[in-house]
């Protein structure tokens, strides 16, 4: 079983919405979100249902007590149709701004996950 990780936002019904774009970031994006959900951190949520307003995704999101949106990029696709549903993302992350380029490359680089992972953790950690 994994061990879970401490941040300021644990214990709290934590939904994270990831972005899972056409791209590395894209794809790193959701990796990370995978990990926060294996670390108990939060669960792991479909932003494309939130996107359709699918009844249970909804309601589950306006369960949460708090919302993560993983964004690959600056196009902030993840944390824009959470808002554009009507719901508050507490905590934005953009894996792009880890200086990890952006490019059309599918297959992850088990460093950038490791490095994403951490500052991800780190950044959730200080809020």
């Amino acid at each position: 079983m994994a061990e879970k990780e401490k941040c300021s936002c644990c214990g709290e019904n934590i939904a994270i919405f990831p972005c899972v774009g056409a791209s590395n970031v894209g794809q790193l994006s959701n990796k990370i979100a995978i990990e926060l959900d294996k670390k108990e951190i939060g669960n792991l949520m479909c932003t494309a249902g939130i996107g359709a307003r699918a009844s249970g995704i909804m309601k589950s999101a306006e369960a949460s007590d708090r919302i993560i949106a993983i964004d690959g990029c600056p196009v902030n696709c993840a944390s824009k149709t959470v808002e554009l549903a009507g719901f508050k993302v507490d905590s934005h992350i953009i894996i792009s701004e880890f200086g990890i380029k952006k490019t059309k490359e599918k297959e992850l680089k088990e460093d950038e996950v490791s490095e994403a992972l951490k500052k991800t953790l780190e950044i959730l950690q200080s809020e």
